[in-house]
């Protein structure tokens, strides 16, 4: 066969001695491409990554993408949208026009109708810290650690309503079904704590927010990491042993299930719903011990309890949701991966005044709530800090949408604003003190630095060592992300 090919079809001396040199120079050029970092990016470190998980341990730790600066994250949620302007965006053009009509607001109109004047403050911005950052009187505590805060004050929004408002705050999205942030966090990384949920919510002393458990959901991502909800004074339902069974009854129970599910497991290997379900219930017989042992404040020392404001007799509000702030510093020192915090609840017909919804009357409101949020905040962030825990845990400050800076024609309140608010972040990995963007003279629009939420999502994962374009679940055809098909890291937050 071979004697039958052309003499042209065969590789001469002269032949190989070209191809060899020519091989030799392309190797060459790549490597001084390579060195001057002008080759094309390695696609396949582009595409969609979705973590190997083990369904008998889907909680496990597994390695980021790159290296992490926070290993958990507290989120610190605002339900019903604490407005901006009379807590952490200072705006002078908004005092000195105070009563008088806003430019170009003749026509506009908002949620819940037309605009009346433009409205200050009541409450006075004074400079905190010694970066002299402008913080409201509403929240002085808070103020006190302007030091230790990334403020981003031109975040947007893409709706003004409520419902729709926390899930695009929580899941990227405004319908309901889609994951929430700690889902996709504990889905990427797992847990250091095998005891305790990867992922754990504490919704307000007064019950939960508008849109409930969309908001710690996990969507269309495994249950195992949707955020199992409870609060200091609140356990976890149907998890402790009935008054007429014994502990060591109780204990030999689970040993015996356990024997009986691991002999079962071992029929059917590789059923990964099967390992799942195992899992789960092993995890629920955990948490039987551990949960009790984690929101037991007890053995917390009276000056704790002070720093907090837990022994406030004379507000009942500001004590339990200074419990709930020092049950997510305990969950932190366990391992507990993400924490989302809730500070105001949604009652139908209550008027804002079980939230931040401050439509009508918002200095009574308003008046109500700063206290309640903000000694155990700055106890929260206090604590973290002398205990060296905020060097690995991201502190995230954030609310629905902000508000107008006008208030509602007959009425004295203001009306939602998704086009320009205020969030913050704190701890591992993030400049501080540091001010990143700006609304417009007046605090309604976002013009400098103009961040969306999915900018804000992206650099959360970043910071826990996520790519949120790498981050992904194959679902009805389509890789899903957190950012959807959007979002960029804020690089100048970072340290």
């Amino acid at each position: 066969m071979t004697s039958e090919l052309s003499r042209s079809q065969l590789l001469d001396r002269r032949g190989f001695l070209a191809d060899f040199s020519t091989g030799l120079s392309g190797i060459a050029l790549a490597s001084l491409l390579g060195e001057e970092k002008l080759l094309a990016a390695d696609t396949a470190k582009r595409t969609p990554i979705r973590p190997a998980i083990d369904p008998a341990s889907p909680y496990a730790p597994r390695d980021s993408h790159f290296p992490a600066k926070a290993k958990n994250v507290i989120v610190i949620f605002c339900s019903g949208a604490c407005s901006h302007l009379d807590t952490f965006d200072y705006k002078p053009e908004l005092i000195k026009r105070h009563g008088q009509p806003m430019p170009g607001s003749e026509k506009l109109i908002t949620f819940q109708g037309s605009q009346g004047n433009l409205t200050q403050s009541p409450w006075e911005f004074k400079p905190r810290g010694e970066s002299g950052k402008m913080i409201s009187e509403l929240v002085p505590q808070i103020g006190g650690m302007a030091d230790d805060i990334c403020f981003v004050h031109s975040v947007t929004g893409k709706t003004n309503t409520h419902g729709p408002g926390e899930n695009f705050m929580s899941t990227g999205f405004t319908l309901d079904g889609f994951p929430s942030m700690g889902a996709w966090v504990t889905y990427g990384l797992g847990s250091e704590n095998r005891d305790l949920p990867a992922y754990v919510a504490i919704p307000d002393p007064r019950g939960t927010p508008q849109s409930s458990v969309n908001n710690w959901g996990p969507g269309f991502l495994p249950a195992a990491f949707q955020g199992t909800d409870f609060n200091a004074s609140k356990p976890i339902r149907n998890l402790a042993r009935p008054d007429t069974v014994d502990e060591k009854t109780d204990r030999a129970t689970r040993d015996f299930l356990k024997t009986l599910n691991d002999r079962y497991q071992d029929r059917f290997p590789g059923d990964t719903e099967l390992a799942a379900r195992v899992a789960s219930y092993e995890l629920a017989a955990k948490m039987q011990l551990s949960v009790p042992e984690v929101s037991d404040l007890s053995s917390e020392p009276d000056h704790i309890l002070k720093l907090y404001g837990a022994d406030d007799t004379a507000n009942s509000l500001k004590a339990a949701f200074a419990r709930n702030c020092i049950l997510a510093r305990r969950l932190v020192e366990k391992g507990v991966r993400f924490v989302q915090l809730f500070n105001g609840a949604y009652q139908t017909g209550g008027e804002g005044v079980s939230n931040w919804d401050g439509h009508k009357s918002l200095a009574a409101q308003y008046a109500k709530h700063g206290p309640v949020l903000d000694q155990p905040t700055a106890g929260l962030l206090r604590d973290l800090k002398q205990r060296g825990l905020l060097k690995d845990t991201l502190v995230v400050w954030c609310t629905e949408f902000g508000r107008m800076p006008t208030f509602q024609a007959g009425a004295s309140g203001r009306d939602h604003n998704p086009s320009g608010f205020t969030t913050w972040l704190a701890g591992a990995g993030v400049k501080a003190p540091f001010t990143y963007g700006a609304t417009d003279e007046f605090g309604y629009k976002a013009v400098e630095n103009v961040a969306t939420v999915y900018d804000f999502h992206a650099t959360i994962l970043h910071l826990l060592g996520l790519d949120h374009q790498r981050l992904s679940f194959y679902h009805n055809g389509i890789e899903r992300r957190l950012t959807d098909v959007h979002g960029h890291v804020i690089k100048d937050v970072l340290a």
